[in-house]
């Protein structure tokens, strides 16, 4: 039986092929930490303890699903320049920056400061892109950008203040 030729995924883009790849290489990036910041924090909201359980375990969750949120479209945003995104959680593993958290315990005020830290990162790694992009004239990604930057700093404002003695 002959072999089908592969299809390839030629998604018309008006950007330069360099400076398409070079978005979606960042994109990518982030995607790999979004997923990673995503886990990360759903992991906390399922083992956080202590007085202040509730309120953290929603508020991690309210973070989660934002995070979540943003996986399709920066993956979709990608696909539109003409590029192919992340295939599997070992692909993500290659990626990511952030750093998993596997300790079978972590107290409530080290989950909320490690957390605010991975925002950060992922802030920096988002100012990181903008200029990518906004040399690339991805007038689009570079809009959205600026969403998630503001995104990921109020979530590290809550950690950060929610952390706070005093």
């Amino acid at each position: 039986m002959a072999k089908k030729p592969k299809a390839p995924l030629a998604t018309p883009t008006d950007l330069k092929s360099n400076s398409a790849m070079n978005v979606a290489d960042s994109l990518n990036g982030i995607l790999a930490d979004s997923f990673a910041l995503y886990f990360k924090t759903k992991n906390f909201h399922w083992h956080v303890s202590g007085p202040h359980f509730r309120d953290y375990h929603l508020m991690l969750d309210d973070q989660a699903a934002q995070i979540l949120a943003t996986t399709d479209v920066i993956a979709e945003r990608v696909r539109k320049t003409g590029n192919v995104t992340l295939r599997s959680v070992g692909d993500i593993a290659r990626r990511q920056s952030i750093k998993d958290n596997d300790a079978d315990f972590v107290s409530a005020d080290d989950m909320l400061k490690e957390l605010r830290d991975d925002n950060l990162t992922l802030v920096a790694k988002l100012r990181e892109a903008k200029d990518i992009v906004d040399e690339a004239k991805d007038n689009a990604t570079s809009g959205i950008l600026d969403e998630w930057t503001d995104q990921a700093e109020e979530r590290a404002w809550f950690l950060f203040e929610t952390a706070r003695n005093g």
